[in-house]
């Protein structure tokens, strides 16, 4: 139930974005869900693609430094209090989430939120026995 999930770090100027996104569209690779934090001089931007593999070795190719982690991504009641809920869930068994961000597509009538945890494991083991849906990550590369 974990999501791959590909970082780059960029420099934090004009056109390096771009670059990113065209290097990934040349390769024919669909970018999914995105997250770009920064600081003064460099970036991290976090991808869920079609084709993880695919991209690291492209991105590589173009002289980006990339990693693969593992997220997860959760449907969230798309209501008052749906988010606070889950968070709730998890702080009530002490695990941090480290980043989230939320995905461009809905689910039902759920929105869905990628998660990083510092316990992956007992993440999706105390989502999952508290009825909270977390999705493969299949379904994310294909949405």
């Amino acid at each position: 139930m974990k999501v791959e999930q590909i970082s780059i770090f960029i420099e934090n100027k004009s056109g390096r974005l771009a670059e990113v996104s065209r290097v990934l569209g040349d390769s024919g690779i669909n970018i999914r869900a995105l997250s770009l934090a920064d600081t003064s001089d460099f970036g991290i931007l976090r991808l869920i693609v079609d084709q993880t593999d695919k991209a690291k070795t492209f991105l590589k190719e173009h002289g980006f430094t990339v990693n693969k982690t593992e997220v997860v991504a959760v449907e969230v009641p798309d209501r008052p209090k749906g988010l606070c809920g889950i968070l709730e869930i998890l702080d009530a068994h002490k695990i941090n989430v480290e980043y989230m961000y939320a995905y461009v597509e809905r689910s039902n009538s759920n929105a869905i939120i990628i998660f990083r945890f510092d316990q992956v494991e007992a993440a999706i083991k105390v989502l999952t026995a508290n009825d909270v849906v977390v999705l493969k990550g299949e379904r994310i590369y294909t949405l």
